[in-house]
């Protein structure tokens, strides 16, 4: 960073990423700070500039300071960093020094030592503060250290789940010759095998990605687990609404033995929301009439069951979203992009799962792409064979959404 960077990073103030401080502060103080910036998307701590962006400058040499930031980075993190350091020479006989935290920090939740006990910081906005038991499970859960899927479910018992979809997912994808047992006490083994369900406190009880997948009624005992459908007569979200609707049910569908669908799962009931709020037109193949959606179903149905499959469903209150207005079709995820990944790299092709029990079973299903790369595979060249629209990605504090164009606008 040099002079003029500087000059602009004090000029924008303090934000989610940028901490002024003196460098008189105590070292647990400093350690708050760096481990908040760690467990968000990293960032600077300013040494030696004031909360209202005067610049006091470091009351230590430069190399003492440097030696200092390192010593409360080894000894007050948990685990503990190398932070990059700099000195700025502002002037005056100033110095101003910059600890750098990355952003792909992989090692999270990280920790600040106070007294003897160590605390899960987290940067909201300008400040940082505790982290509750929910947002530390985030953090294990964002650097593979908790699986959030495999936490049994409280209050149920393996009846919670629907037998009919397991004997049929068994039967029919698992074992042709029909592997699920009729023996209670086998049948419960072979789900904690296959982690649909856990043994807590000597009973088997489904485990979140169990009930998700199977649940007799998901929504009872996981409130986050449903879509939330609403369709708008215009360009922007707004009081009136064309349909609003909550679905419900597990992810997967209940097929007779024709495989034909008798009770759907929440991605056959998104598509036929979407079915429902929007306009088909209409042209003749032959002696054949051939409707065309305003999106393509293959698309859509990729776009929901990668939303439903990747979502963070450690962030309770709130739903998987389909959105129809006037001009596009959005779907909204709750939660962030896990690890490092990007919708750049999204778009080129690069694989995730943060619920990978979720995919490997909708895979199955045929749900989601078998490849993991559905955005580029299927998504992008869809909508562009389509009507030559490109799909938007956006990710956003705690939600991602992928957005849809019904037409063209750059080309009228």
């Amino acid at each position: 960073m040099n002079r003029t960077e500087l000059i602009e990073l004090i000029s924008n103030g303090e934000n989610s990423g940028v901490e002024f401080k003196r460098d008189d502060i105590s070292p647990e103080r400093l350690a708050n700070e760096m481990a908040g910036l760690l467990n968000l998307e990293g960032g600077h701590v300013v040494l030696g500039v004031e909360n209202d962006q005067t610049v006091s400058g470091l009351t230590r040499d430069r190399r003492e300071a440097e030696e200092w930031v390192m010593q409360v980075a080894r000894d007050r993190l948990q685990p503990a960093v190398i932070p990059y350091w700099e000195a700025i020479d502002w002037g005056g006989g100033r110095w101003v020094g910059i600890v750098t935290l990355p952003a792909d920090a992989p090692d999270k939740p990280y920790k600040a030592k106070r007294g003897s006990f160590w605390l899960t910081k987290v940067r909201v906005g300008t400040t940082t503060r505790d982290a509750t038991r929910e947002e530390e499970q985030r953090l294990y859960q964002q650097s593979g250290g908790l699986r959030y899927g495999l936490k049994p479910v409280p209050g149920t018992t393996v009846d919670a789940l629907d037998s009919r979809r397991l004997e049929e997912y068994f039967g029919r994808v698992v074992d042709a010759e029909g592997s699920f047992p009729a023996d209670p006490d086998e049948r419960a083994r072979l789900l904690v095998n296959l982690e649909l369900a856990a043994v807590t406190a000597g009973r088997t009880v489904p485990t979140i990605d169990g009930m998700l997948l199977f649940g007799r009624n998901p929504k009872r005992a996981l409130p986050q687990s449903g879509m939330r459908a609403l369709c708008y007569p215009g360009e922007e979200p707004g009081y009136a609404t064309r349909a609003d609707e909550d679905l419900k049910g597990p992810l997967v569908p209940l097929r007779n033995a024709e495989g034909a669908i008798v009770e759907a799962g929440l991605v056959d009931q998104a598509w036929d929301f979407a079915r429902r709020n929007t306009q088909p037109s209409a042209h003749l193949e032959g002696n054949r009439r051939v409707d065309r959606w305003e999106y393509p179903e293959s698309v859509i149905r990729e776009a929901v069951g990668n939303a439903l499959v990747h979502r963070d469903y450690s962030i309770a209150g709130t739903d998987v979203t389909l959105t129809i207005y006037s001009n596009r079709l959005e779907v909204m995820s709750p939660g962030r992009l896990p690890n490092t990944v990007t919708p750049e790299g999204m778009k080129s092709g690069m694989r995730y799962a943060r619920n990978q029990n979720l995919v490997n079973v909708m895979r199955d299903y045929g749900y989601v792409d078998a490849r993991g790369m559905g955005v580029r595979n299927k998504i992008i060249p869809g909508m562009r064979d389509h009507n030559g629209t490109e799909p938007e990605l956006v990710e956003e504090e705690q939600r991602f959404t992928l957005r849809l164009w019904k037409t063209d606008e750059t080309a009228s």
